[in-house]
């Protein structure tokens, strides 16, 4: 399955906060829209600085110890985008990811971006690939009976 195809059922919605944000507003953000990053921008629709995660959230409190509200985006944010192309397959994202350690992956075409997504997104889609594969592997198996049930995506 190719990544296009992933964002093409998800929906291609991208959420983006402001270097200059504080690291409490990127919290509550997260928390409205139940997602584990956000991108950063210059402005709406500007260029892409870089990515704040949970995780960059963690490490900045436990280096600097201050209030959320006192730490800045630009200070936590990961600066170094690991990126994938719309026509990539899982494999290819599932390899990015493991070998940067990453769990969200900015999908970008030339300069634009396309959406994002994450591991979970990615186990989910490789989930239903072998749910397809086991499904048509039974059929044959049985030689095209209809008493194989087919699995729900």
């Amino acid at each position: 399955m190719l990544l296009r195809e992933i964002l093409e059922q998800k929906g291609k919605e991208v959420h983006a906060i402001s270097a200059n944000a504080s690291v409490d507003e990127v919290v509550t953000e997260l928390v409205r829209y139940n997602i584990g990053s956000l991108l950063v921008r210059e402005a709406p629709g500007g260029s892409i600085l870089g990515i704040i995660t949970e995780r960059d959230i963690l490490r900045a409190q436990a280096a600097h110890r201050e209030p959320l509200e006192q730490l800045r985006v630009a200070t936590c944010m990961s600066r170094e985008l690991i990126t994938a192309q719309p026509d990539d397959d899982i494999r290819v994202a599932m390899r990015l990811m493991t070998t940067h350690r990453v769990r969200h992956l900015p999908v970008v075409h030339g300069e634009v971006l396309y959406g994002i997504v994450s591991i979970g997104d990615i186990v989910k889609a490789h989930h239903d690939e072998l749910e397809m594969e086991n499904y048509h592997m039974r059929t044959y198996i049985q030689g095209g009976a209809s008493s194989a049930a087919m699995p729900l995506a």
